[in-house]
């Protein structure tokens, strides 16, 4: 009888700066990877790390052979990281993950069986973190309120990056071309059939977030700009608003002028120019700022990442 080769899991874990967890991370995923009727791949992304974790990926390519490691030439942030992992993966259903510890390696087989029942995406909804600040935690609850208020979108609050994607839906990711990807965005919107599992993640095992304020505010304007056109909207409301503002300022300074003695020469033309050409200015940057800024990125067509290595068998 000819034998039904086992399926393929492709585990895709961008890092950065992590050496003292990412040994601990195979192991636990390993621990529990082993055990389903599941081939599976492990692939670490190395975000341009400045610490040891390239040559602990290294160690752990040579000591297992379902690890690879994709080290890029440089630090080009966690979105591309992610897309790294996920256009060089080969499995017939990827599961990302980040290399902290703090998406839950035992909710792996979980996963798995919500795509065996026929879910396409299953979707890790993060509900807490131990150990969080209420900023951090307040910063992250009102992007979510502010994209979904202003996009078509609608993105689950606490929804990561700890997901599993069927072959199919990958393959769809890997058609959006865009440079700035809103990952986030991009699943919520994809289709496909969905199912959301509520988590608590733990707190960080070992080292600092690298997801600084700067980068926060960048994540959170790439989601913004990607998705909708509100900003935009905002800037011709208000340079619309200036230029009726104007207006009105130019009939009071007639009015000074024509019906008092107290206006000063030039000051009614100078006053009414400023404002209304201020108005119009702050109208027409901000609409082709936006668009431009866009455009200048996206047809450049510069190569989204380079890996500077490949450890492990292919």
């Amino acid at each position: 009888m000819k034998q039904i080769e086992q399926k393929l899991i492709t585990i895709a874990v961008p890092v950065f700066n992590e050496q003292d967890n990412i040994a601990v991370l195979h192991q636990e995923i390993v621990r529990y990877m082993e055990p389903l009727p599941y081939r599976f791949e492990l692939i670490f992304v190395d975000d341009g790390s400045r610490d040891a974790t390239p040559l602990i990926i290294d160690r752990l390519t040579q000591e297992d052979d379902r690890v690879r490691g994709l080290i890029l030439a440089r630090n080009y942030g966690f979105q591309t990281a992610l897309t790294c992992g996920m256009e060089n993966a080969q499995g017939d259903a990827v599961i990302t993950m980040d290399g902290d510890l703090q998406h839950p390696p035992a909710m792996l087989p979980e996963l798995i069986a919500h795509w065996e029942a026929g879910a396409e995406v299953v979707q890790t909804v993060r509900k807490d973190t131990e150990g969080a600040t209420w900023l951090k935690k307040w910063t992250a609850r009102s992007f979510y309120q502010l994209i979904n208020a202003i996009s078509k979108i609608h993105i689950v609050e606490g929804g990561s990056d700890f997901r599993l994607l069927d072959r199919k839906v990958v393959l769809g990711f890997r058609r959006f071309g865009e440079r700035a990807k809103f990952i986030r965005g991009i699943i919520s919107s994809i289709g496909y059939r969905q199912v959301q599992v509520e988590f608590v993640a733990p707190a960080r095992r070992a080292g600092t977030s690298k997801f600084s304020l700067g980068k926060m505010l960048h994540f959170a304007l790439d989601g913004i700009t990607a998705y909708s056109k509100l900003p935009l909207r905002i800037a011709f409301y208000t340079g619309l608003l200036l230029g009726a503002g104007s207006f009105a300022l130019l009939g009071h300074v007639l009015f000074i002028k024509f019906f008092t003695e107290e206006a000063v020469p030039g000051w009614a033309t100078t006053s009414a120019s400023i404002f209304l050409l201020g108005g119009l200015q702050l109208m027409g940057m901000g609409i082709l700022g936006e668009y431009v800024g866009r455009i200048f990125e996206e047809v450049k067509q510069r190569p989204l990442y380079l890996i500077r290595d490949e450890l492990g068998k292919k």
